[in-house]
């Protein structure tokens, strides 16, 4: 991986991946939340296709209170479906962690970090989760009014028992939604889906709520036993799809 920069949050220093189109010239901005498999070679590669794109893409270590993003990123290679699982249990601690209430502290310097990057456009701002990012970018688009479009794919905990649910935090959001649900998860059964389809629904925001047939849970994820190629290049065409539309008007 080429050097991480550094950021501010709420609770000290993040390192982050910062993806930058080719070209030189000023693009729309994009925060990208990690999976809870850390921040790592395949979270740069998703950045760099993403600034591909046309975008400035930044992806923090939101992980920063339990360890640099080498501390908390597995050795082992997680395309074993045993060695996935254990890591899991490593992960369930950093997890724990990172409670509602420190990702929406940390929010606001994530975005106050991408607005300071050079060749950023002052417009409208972009967001995309995955597994437990899904959480974080549900909480972006509500939180912060210039996130004028939103990502969640292959979600964990996005409707869940708390007040301080995610979902619950779209009746304040301004911005258009693409959700890509792997099928059969676990970790977002079809009660919780349904739950924020009819939550976005009475919020009257614009989204796109599918389920990905055959999908497993953490299926955008290349460097790991949840992959499906399907369901990875179908989220890229979905989420190009509607930054384009919403970020360039």
């Amino acid at each position: 991986m080429r050097p991480f920069i550094e950021i501010p949050a709420a609770e000290g220093t993040v390192e982050a991946v910062l993806a930058r189109p080719d070209a030189e010239g000023t693009y729309p901005g994009v925060i990208l939340f990690m999976d809870a498999i850390g921040l790592r070679p395949r979270i740069e590669e998703m950045a760099d296709r993403i600034a591909s794109w046309g975008y400035v893409v930044l992806a923090p270590n939101t992980f920063y209170r339990s360890g640099t993003a080498a501390e908390t990123t597995p050795t082992t290679d997680l395309r074993d479906p045993e060695e996935r699982a254990a890591y899991g249990k490593v992960s369930g601690s950093y997890l724990a962690e990172l409670t509602g209430a420190r990702m929406e502290a940390d929010l606001p310097y994530y975005v106050t970090a991408l607005r300071g990057v050079e060749g950023v456009d002052p417009g409208p701002i972009g967001v995309t989760g995955y597994c437990m990012g899904a959480r974080f970018s549900t909480r972006a688009a509500g939180l912060e009014p210039s996130v004028a479009a939103c990502g969640g794919f292959h979600g964990a905990g996005l409707v869940t028992p708390d007040k301080d649910s995610p979902h619950t935090r779209l009746a304040t959001a301004r911005a258009a939604f693409v959700y890509g649900h792997a099928d059969q998860d676990k970790l977002n059964p079809p009660e919780a889906i349904a739950t924020l389809e009819a939550t976005l629904a009475a919020a009257g925001l614009e989204a796109q709520s599918t389920i990905y047939p055959d999908a497993p849970h953490g299926f955008t994820m290349s460097d790991t036993s949840s992959y499906q190629e399907a369901g990875a290049e179908r989220h890229f065409e979905e989420l190009r799809t509607l930054f384009d539309r919403t970020l360039r008007a």
